[in-house]
């Protein structure tokens, strides 16, 4: 059990680290956030490897590298100046005008909630996290975001029931989950 808590701990730490500190590079340095915007393409994801084995990801385990490549190649499109609040289920929800009501809201949480596979997961985010930054104002929990998708391996089912509770409760839109 130690070793769990432990594997949580560094996780969450790395996770933290990880995404603070792209935040604040990928403010003041151009070519940081170029090469890490390419990283959510497996065409173009070998030039921020260095970025992200900086960071202690080992870059030839695919469970370790798409995640830290999806969350900074997001936070670098969306010019974030901090970590936000609003979780990805909630952030799916208020893309729409009805919210977690909307039928287009409800197929992409649908499909998120469908993914099996971890590359999968990946792939269908990417195109989630662009519709959230061009739709909403306020920044997603990345450091959430990083921390469910380094579990998804071994704790799928309580990732994606996080997932679809903070896409179902009902929260007023101003409201911060």
């Amino acid at each position: 059990m130690s070793q769990i808590s432990e594997k949580n701990n560094s996780s969450y730490d790395k996770a933290t680290r990880f995404v603070n500190d792209v935040i604040e590079k990928c403010s003041g340095d151009k070519g940081f956030a170029a090469h890490l915007r390419r990283a959510d393409n497996p065409a173009t994801e070998y030039q921020s490897w260095e970025i992200l084995a900086y960071y202690g990801v080992d870059i030839e385990k695919e469970y370790q590298r798409l995640p830290f490549a999806l969350v900074g190649a997001a936070i670098a499109k969306a010019k974030v100046t901090q970590n936000g609040k609003v979780k990805i289920g909630m952030a799916i929800a208020r893309c729409y005008e009805d919210g977690s009501e909307s039928s287009p809201a409800r197929a992409r949480i649908r499909r998120l909630l469908a993914c099996e596979e971890l590359s999968e997961v990946c792939r269908v985010l990417r195109s989630i996290l662009s519709l959230v930054h061009s739709k909403t104002e306020q920044p997603i929990d990345y450091i959430m975001l990083l921390q469910q998708l380094l579990r998804f391996n071994w704790d799928r089912k309580r990732v994606q029931v996080q997932w679809a509770q903070d896409f179902y409760s009902r929260g007023t839109a101003g409201e911060e989950k």
